[in-house]
């Protein structure tokens, strides 16, 4: 798995669904577990935090809004700089907004550091393991970097639930 933005993954209780982009993970989600929607938890691999999908939207049949480049699915926005900061990227070839693209897009590929992989394991177990035995121990190994100890005290966890966790903790 990747730590792509894009990225999500579904459970149903303490079982795993699907794991995807999120147009893909919606799709089966839409088809194979409809009467369960309201009850599935999807969680953005990139931050670990609850991710919304949009079920049978109907926004994908509305016109786009004609801001920016819609065909692109570039969307304005507004951004707050300072003068100097305006003027370095003013100079920057293709404008202010290619050069903010460039640095976003090469900012977003790098890959997560420790940090933000503990963060996004922090995110999902807050979610759907809280009440599960050595919950607090486990966030406490986690963040002090003791592999053995927070392996011991998640062995007897769901196996979706560690599996996905080790998903977000790999680099």
């Amino acid at each position: 798995m990747t730590h792509d933005h894009a990225s999500v993954t579904a459970f149903l209780g303490d079982m795993y669904l699907a794991s995807g982009s999120r147009e893909a993970v919606t799709r089966t989600l839409e088809d194979r577990y409809p009467s369960d929607l309201g009850a599935i938890l999807v969680f953005d691999d990139a931050t670990g935090r609850l991710a919304d999908l949009d079920y049978w939207d109907a926004a994908k049949t509305a016109p786009a809004p004609s801001a920016g480049r819609p065909r692109l699915g570039v969307k304005a926005r507004e951004v707050t700089l300072l003068p100097r900061h305006w003027d370095w990227l003013g100079a920057q070839p293709g404008g202010a907004s290619a050069a903010l693209r460039r640095l976003v897009e090469a900012a977003s590929k790098g890959a997560p550091d420790a940090k933000q992989r503990r963060d996004a394991a922090y995110n999902f177990m807050s979610h759907v393991c809280g009440d599960r035995p050595g919950y607090e121990e486990a966030l406490r190994a986690l963040y002090r970097d003791d592999d053995a100890a927070f392996g011991a005290i998640v062995a007897a966890w769901p196996a979706d639930i560690r599996a996905h966790i080790a998903r977000l903790l790999k680099p």
